[in-house]
């Protein structure tokens, strides 16, 4: 099996505190060794149908790069326990989008999978920001999409948009940020209301008004 290069190892020297750099091209490397791993146990369970999508070496490092690029911010780990999930769960090969689908759900923290997360932005009710959603990720991944553009829009355009803000703001949540549901300012009730001396007179003149007296 071709596998994607990767960069020289570095030669013994003096201990230093890792760059930034250093860590990039560590993710990268570890990366590289998680993909050449899926595509490895694809090839194990789904021999004709693998031979058949990568029918030569320069198609299977094609997938590989672009398999890459796409699961770059998904910890190694995550990628090899969709990978597994997968394998027990169906008999096809996965494309990529499924792929991504399945990483999403075994990210660490559970988040509903992209089409309940759309499906619930879409019928929940206004004001949005009181709904009980399953996951503050939900909310602003429709805030990002429009409320708008997802109700008077049908799924087939709408879906894609808002798969593409899901996946951001999930990937902000298994980066470590944690999402707050914006607070609402609470509106004074009508007995803290302190009205002046002429809007009194005017409430209490409309009020004789409407009384007729």
């Amino acid at each position: 099996m071709s596998r994607l290069k990767k960069t020289s190892p570095t030669a013994a020297g003096p201990t230093e505190t890792p760059s930034r750099h250093d860590y990039a091209s560590t993710h990268r490397d570890e990366m590289i060794d998680a993909i050449n791993q899926v595509f490895g146990i694809f090839k194990i369970n789904y021999q004709n149908l693998y031979y058949a999508a990568f029918r030569d070496q320069e198609l299977e490092i094609q997938a590989k790069r672009l398999w890459l690029e796409s699961l770059k911010h998904f910890d190694p780990n995550t990628i090899l326990a969709a990978t597994k999930a997968i394998v027990l769960e169906s008999e096809y090969l996965p494309t990529l989008s499924r792929m991504l689908e399945q990483c999403e759900r075994s990210g660490g923290e559970i988040l509903p999978e992209p089409r309940a997360a759309y499906v619930e932005a879409c019928q929940a009710p206004s004001p949005k920001a009181t709904h009980p959603w399953s996951h503050p990720a939900v909310y602003y991944a429709g805030l990002a999409s429009d409320w708008f553009f997802l109700s008077s829009t049908p799924e087939t355009s709408a879906l894609p948009v808002f798969k593409k803000h899901y996946r951001d703001v999930c990937e902000r949540v298994r980066n470590g940020e944690q999402l707050e549901m914006p607070k609402l300012k609470e509106l004074p009730k009508p007995d803290q209301v302190q009205l002046s001396k002429e809007e009194n007179q005017a409430r209490l003149a409309k009020l004789r008004k409407d009384l007729n007296l």
